[in-house]
């Protein structure tokens, strides 16, 4: 009995220890030193009025608020104005109200989330990334608990499926399923496609952006702020670059990045719209003598089935750059397969502006377009 006192006393010591709190404060609030200063709590009390908060999220907090943080001195960077929509956190009564409304219950890391930021204004640009192509126009906003909530579905082909962001140009989500339904698994997000040779109208196809909620958020802010997506007018752009499609032929340079775009596409009947830009750039040590300009494009098309499609034509969506030492030109454009994937690859014809005979290609690099996974209906 002693012994058991003795050791109850040390334990007891122990635990009151502060500094021992420190590394678990750093671990799993993200508590930095300058904000213990600010508290003016040791470490073990901030620790403990910390986890009565948010103590069922220990798991995802250090890992969301990581990356809202992170976003945020990104935003602040390249997109100043953004910073601006979004909301402050909600309340656990908040989201339990929302459950209360909807009749489901919600994930844990998407409750933990919102309780740092409660999404952002319906506004553009939107958090979730902007695509434009000719007279089409998206721009995604990431929806705020008490939006998501009205928008929660019940009807056929979307049961018990939240959405989480909203365009409003489109009408375009992407929605989380809250449930194993309609063959869909819990929690997996998605963009809905309805399926267009179906007479039943809930049947909706599923293009899959991610598998839960914290695995779909944290991918998307981690391409933000390494630059995986360009930043465009102050807007991000979800065109992802393969590092190793680029071309140089003499002085030019060729990139390319490319995107899926789900609203225009559909799986039945097969119809995968993709978008590419395109970026030709003359390095900045060329002679001023090797200026010239864009003469036509030749296309090799390919499909996943190996059909093969040729394309020649004058200039580039209707223009005719010229390029100069230093100088870079980008454009977009678009293309659609039958099958789930293809590639492209091509060369551009230039004339020498101070050589007018001189005529040489210029190497387009094969570029690959893969559409995401996704899950045929079961109406």
């Amino acid at each position: 009995i002693s012994s058991c006192c003795y050791l109850n006393r040390r334990l007891n010591q122990l635990s009151s220890h502060d500094p021992l709190w420190k590394r678990h404060c750093k671990k799993y609030w993200l508590i930095s030193d300058e904000e213990k200063s600010r508290r003016n709590q040791g470490w073990r009390s901030i620790f403990i009025s910390t986890f009565s908060d948010l103590g069922r999220y220990i798991q995802y907090y250090a890992t969301l608020k990581k990356a809202w943080d992170d976003l945020e001195q990104y935003l602040g960077q390249w997109c100043p104005r953004m910073i601006g929509s979004l909301k402050e956190s909600v309340r656990e009564e908040d989201l339990d109200a929302v459950e209360a409304q909807i009749h489901c219950k919600l994930p844990d890391d998407y409750r933990c989330s919102f309780r740092i930021h409660n999404g952002q204004k319906l506004v553009v640009p939107g958090l979730m990334g902007s695509m434009a192509l000719s007279n089409h126009y998206r721009s995604e906003d990431l929806l705020d608990i008490d939006t998501a909530a009205g928008g929660f579905q019940q009807r056929l082909g979307l049961k018990q499926c939240l959405p989480l962001t909203f365009c409003i140009h489109t009408g375009l989500s992407q929605y989380m399923a809250l449930e194993s339904v309609e063959g869909r698994n819990k929690y997996e997000i998605f963009y809905q496609c309805p399926d267009q040779m179906a007479r039943n109208p809930s049947a909706i196809v599923m293009f899959i952006t991610g598998t839960s909620y914290l695995e779909w958020f944290t991918s998307y802010v981690n391409k933000v702020v390494t630059g995986g997506y360009p930043i465009i007018r102050d807007q991000i752009f979800r065109y992802v670059h393969d590092k190793d499609c680029v071309a140089t032929t003499e002085d030019i340079t060729v990139s390319v990045s490319t995107s899926f775009l789900p609203e225009l596409s559909s799986v039945h009947p097969p119809h995968y719209f993709f978008t590419y830009r395109i970026r030709i750039e003359m390095s900045k040590d060329a002679l001023p003598e090797n200026a010239c300009q864009l003469e036509s494009r030749y296309w090799r098309i390919t499909n996943a089935k190996g059909d093969v499609e040729e394309v020649q034509g004058p200039g580039v969506v209707g223009e005719f750059p010229v390029i100069s030492p230093g100088k870079v030109y980008e454009y977009t454009s678009c293309t659609t397969f039958s099958t789930t994937s293809g590639y492209m690859e091509g060369y551009y014809t230039f004339h020498c502006l101070y050589n007018k005979d001189r005529f040489f290609n210029v190497t387009i690099p094969r570029f690959h377009m893969v559409c995401p996974t996704f899950k045929v209906s079961t109406a």
